[in-house]
């Protein structure tokens, strides 16, 4: 097998860049089902002064185009038998300029390293894991805020879906991408319309359309992005089911962030939001579809998440460790799990 030596890419976040390393090796590991000779010997090396996410493989032109879409891939090299390392060019996903993702900035956006590396995972985990660089997929965050994870899944080629109660939320969201389709000179659509249930107002729902050209937009090789204005546990009727092939949710930290209980007081318990929300978003999810959760541990056990997905009856997938800490008051952790394919 070739040894090969994976630069990590810094990150604005100094706490986040400080653990790195140790989540680029629990996330490379994910990888190792999609790639066809596997891999061995993950670890990190310090290499003249500077440290690489090293690993033992045969990697095919395929190969590298997986790992070229690890969250913190800067630079990969193989190492030759001269001690010397052989750059090897990365070929990541990347159907929008990277602005996308790194332009907006407010208080409590989820890191977006870290946004990848929770869409990966759940990718991986899931029955789609072998078209994870074809496209055609669908990504959903029933808690989707201001659009982080949906961004990255337009990044990757995938069509998305959210749900955020927050109206302002939404309305900011659709203000970002449309400036932002607009000064790419992108052909687009969109729109916010009313949406009634029952013969009521029940949500907004902001519908997107856009494609990467204008070739792509006269081919009708569109990406289509949904945004629900409404309350995550309450969808029936609003998403029709199985629409989505992964779930990616970053749950609210108990700090600065929570969710609506049934009495319509704020929560800060996540646990609270996701008992009362998986029977709703379950239905949404494809048979052999995989949901990514994020959490902070210091207000709600991993135990106890896992206990509701699995009395969901969904199968938990095993990840190296990849809690850490994000400030005074979060630590935070990752659970996946993965629906039963039939």
């Amino acid at each position: 097998m070739s040894r090969y030596a994976m630069l990590l890419a810094p990150s604005a976040n100094r706490v986040y860049a400080d653990q790195a390393s140790r989540m680029s090796q629990a996330e490379l590991a994910a990888f190792a089902p999609v790639l066809s000779p596997g891999l061995d010997d993950i670890g990190v090396t310090v290499l003249g002064g500077v440290e690489y996410l090293t690993f033992s493989a045969d990697l095919t032109e395929r190969d590298i185009a997986y790992v070229s879409n690890l969250s913190s891939a800067y630079a990969l090299f193989e190492r030759v038998d001269d001690g010397l390392l052989r750059p090897l060019a990365l070929a990541p996903l990347a159907r929008y300029d990277s602005d996308l993702i790194t332009i907006p900035k407010y208080a409590g956006k989820t890191n977006e390293q870290f946004t990848k590396l929770v869409l990966n995972l759940t990718v991986l985990a899931s029955g789609s894991a072998g078209r994870m660089l074809d496209g055609g997929l669908t990504v959903l965050d029933p808690v989707c805020g201001r659009g982080t994870t949906l961004n990255q899944a337009l990044m990757y080629g995938y069509d998305a879906i959210g749900v955020e109660i927050d109206g302002k939320d939404v309305e900011a969201y659709k203000l970002f991408l449309q400036t932002w389709l607009k000064r790419k000179r992108l052909k687009h659509t969109a729109e916010l319309v009313q949406v009634r249930r029952q013969g009521r107002r029940a949500a907004r729902r902001l519908e997107v359309t856009m494609a990467a050209s204008k070739d792509d937009h006269k081919a009708g090789a569109v990406q289509k992005v949904t945004v629900l204005n409404a309350d995550t546990t309450s969808l029936d009727g609003l998403l029709r089911g199985n629409v989505a092939d992964v779930l990616v949710a970053d749950l609210p930290y108990g700090i600065a962030h929570g969710s609506y209980d049934d009495e319509g007081g704020m929560s800060r318990r996540p646990l609270d939001l996701l008992e009362r929300a998986v029977p709703q978003w379950l239905p949404l999810l494809r048979p052999g579809g995989a949901i990514g959760l994020s959490w902070n541990t210091k207000v709600a056990k991993r135990e106890l998440a896992e206990d509701i997905l699995l009395a969901s009856g969904l199968e938990l997938v095993e990840h190296l460790p990849l809690a850490h800490r994000v400030d005074q008051g979060i630590e935070r952790d990752v659970v996946v799990a993965r629906k039963n394919p039939r």
